[in-house]
């Protein structure tokens, strides 16, 4: 393990014991991860339900513990240790903020459990208010608020306790998309003052593109994938990170044959694919192929079209509106096209 090394899972398990109409069996909720998370890092954990990510991050918390394998926070072995003898906090999606309390009490509420000074906790509960952009809301009882502002309430008492870890899980899943998009760049820029490790439980894929220095894509309790957004993104290394992680096509078997002359599986992204007219003469740095539009959805910022291609196949074609209206769009319905994308941005994925 490397000095700069926050979080370290080392072949880490979790098996849960489950009863099913008289039937017991096991389920591999986590299976042998091992993962090093950098020191200051945003990481993302994304993945579907049931991937794992939620169970490594309880693991991270001391609210789980693995059944096999070792959690090291900064070189410490943690897998034994109860929550609070770890220097970690979670912020959670339903924010836990307590009622009765007012903002200014449920953010300094650590403090005064340490038993920390009256002046020296509402000096840092100003702070941390200040922080999250909620000044003079300290008097304030968390029903008054919105979930944005409650949101940020949560993010405040989490911090004041200053500690090495920061855990988030979903914490912008109840949010409408407008506030949760707003609070991925302030929770980002919130980061980046504090500079502490931010590690971050998602199902979202552009929340996780947005945000993050690095992502780990969990697929069935195993890590898919571990790299930057980009990386992520344009070098898909298996065929469900290719599939989960924004939209792609998987092109695989005999229409991979026909476009590429191998039946290695290829992804291609839906925005790296230009339409054209059927007769359109392509370079020979180009893959091609020829189809019939089925449809065409008109989508504002963008158009995508369902291309139904020669020989069977679909491939899902986006482009941006930068010229054209939605009347121009709807002319393509049913004609035949040429599609053609770089060879280069046709990835070769598995296998």
């Amino acid at each position: 393990m490397s000095d700069n090394t926050a979080i370290e899972f080392r072949d880490v398990s979790r098996v849960f014991s489950v009863k099913h109409e008289n039937q017991s069996g096991e389920v591999r909720a986590v299976d042998n991860v091992s993962l090093q998370i950098k020191d200051g890092e945003f990481f993302s954990l994304l993945g579907p339900s049931g991937s794992g990510k939620t169970t490594s991050l309880r693991m991270i918390a001391g609210f789980d513990r693995p059944t096999s394998g070792q959690i090291l926070l900064y070189g410490q072995n943690v897998s034994s240790l109860p929550p609070y003898a770890r220097d970690v906090n979670t912020v959670f999606q339903d924010y836990a903020l307590f009622p009765h309390m007012t903002v200014g009490e449920n953010v300094a509420y650590g403090l005064m459990i340490k038993k920390v000074a009256r002046a020296e906790r509402e000096k840092r509960m100003d702070e941390m208010l200040d922080l999250v952009q909620l000044p003079g809301f300290a008097g304030r009882k968390p029903l008054q608020l919105s979930g944005g502002q409650r949101q940020r309430v949560a993010l405040a008492r989490a911090l004041i306790n200053h500690p090495k870890v920061l855990l988030l899980d979903e914490p912008l899943g109840a949010l409408d998309l407008k506030l949760r998009q707003q609070m991925q760049v302030e929770l980002k820029s919130i980061q980046q003052r504090v500079g502490i490790t931010f590690i971050f439980v998602t199902h979202d894929q552009e929340e996780a593109l947005t945000m993050s220095d690095r992502i780990a894509v969990f697929n069935q309790g195993k890590i898919e994938q571990v790299g930057t957004p980009a990386e992520i993104y344009e070098h898909p290394q298996t065929p469900f990170v290719a599939g989960f992680v924004g939209v792609s096509n998987l092109v695989t078997g005999p229409v991979a044959k026909r476009i590429t002359n191998s039946d290695r599986t290829f992804s291609i992204r839906p925005e790296k694919i230009h339409l054209a007219a059927s007769s359109a003469e392509i370079d020979g740095d180009m893959y091609a192929a020829d189809g019939r539009v089925r449809d065409v959805i008109y989508l504002g910022l963008y158009t995508r079209y369902l291309v139904e291609l020669d020989g069977g196949g679909d491939l899902v074609v986006v482009e941006q509106n930068l010229k054209t209206t939605s009347m121009d769009v709807m002319k393509v319905k049913s004609q035949n096209v040429r599609l053609f994308w770089k060879k280069e941005h046709a990835r070769y994925v598995g296998g």
